[in-house]
């Protein structure tokens, strides 16, 4: 079983949970007029429409290439990254006005029920978060859906903390402040999503791949002269490519130097797909004229 085909139970079960508490969670803002439920119930939409987009994409991404898709559809995870992350920022913005006019005018809140209904969000978001650790973590779609679950949860214990001080001590501003926490962390959770799913669309190299470094290793391996027009990139999640022009010393058996310069890279570097032109180097002496037009 492919990797994106085994991420759908996990990623269908933590969808399950979020939903269902979700639910709760609105009803349960609404009744004890709380900003800070209501926020970390709209984190919890986000987070739903992360996973069903994670499950759409690993449905999409587990298709085998054909006709012009000749990689496939991996890169829908990528796409749905991006809406996600653009979703959440929008999101983040309305909750921030929201809550920042509830500080000039905090409203009562039921700081019980906010306990409550805090203490309840963090177990369905623990859950959640034990059902998405079982799924591929180094898929985008799925570090981005753990990444907002676990921001739930903190959202959750700030909500929790902001109804105790609701309770003991009357300070009614603790939900606002609560909210503008949760906040952050949509910011946050919103910038490494916009970030991640943009370096794989534009074609930047991989995080931890070091393009200059792979560069001076092709360069010094026996019987290579130079390496030029080397390119290093993520078709998606965890499919780093490399494409090269390799010049080797003239003579040298240009086969065997490409087979172990694709060792090479698969052993030191992690890169399975890699695409080398390889071509000898003109023999020393040797003029090479150019074509003349007739």
């Amino acid at each position: 079983m492919d990797p994106a085909t085994a991420d759908r139970g996990p990623l269908a079960i933590a969808l399950a949970i979020i939903l269902v508490f979700m639910v709760v969670e609105v009803v349960a803002g609404l009744v004890a007029d709380s900003v800070a439920l209501l926020s970390d119930a709209a984190h919890m939409l986000t987070d739903a429409g992360a996973i069903g987009l994670a499950l759409v994409a690993a449905r999409l991404a587990s298709r085998p290439a054909r006709g012009p898709f000749t990689f496939g559809l991996g890169r829908a995870e990528v796409l749905s990254a991006q809406v996600n992350g653009a979703v959440l920022l929008a999101l983040a913005a309305v909750l921030g006005y929201e809550a920042l006019g509830r500080l000039a005018d905090p409203p009562d809140v039921e700081g019980g029920l906010v306990i409550v209904v805090g203490a309840a969000g963090a177990v369905a978001n623990v859950a959640a978060a034990f059902a998405l650790a079982r799924a591929s973590r180094r898929s985008l779609n799925v570090e981005g859906a753990m990444a907002h679950v676990m921001t739930d949860l903190y959202g959750s214990v700030a909500a929790i903390v902001a109804g105790v001080l609701v309770v003991t001590a009357g300070f009614e501003l603790a939900d606002p402040i609560a909210a503008l926490v949760v906040v952050a962390l949509m910011l946050r959770s919103s910038w490494y999503l916009l970030r991640a799913s943009g370096r794989v669309l534009l074609e930047a190299a991989p995080t931890g791949i070091d393009v200059q470094a792979v560069g001076t290793r092709m360069s010094r391996h026996p019987g290579v002269v130079e390496v030029h027009d080397l390119h290093v990139w993520e078709l998606t999640s965890d499919f780093p490519a490399l494409a090269a022009h390799v010049m080797v010393a003239s003579g040298a058996d240009c086969h065997s130097i490409r087979r172990e310069l694709e060792a090479v890279l698969r052993q030191d570097f992690d890169i399975e797909h890699t695409t080398l032109q390889v071509d000898h180097a003109p023999a020393p002496g040797l003029v090479q004229l150019e074509p003349r037009a007739h």
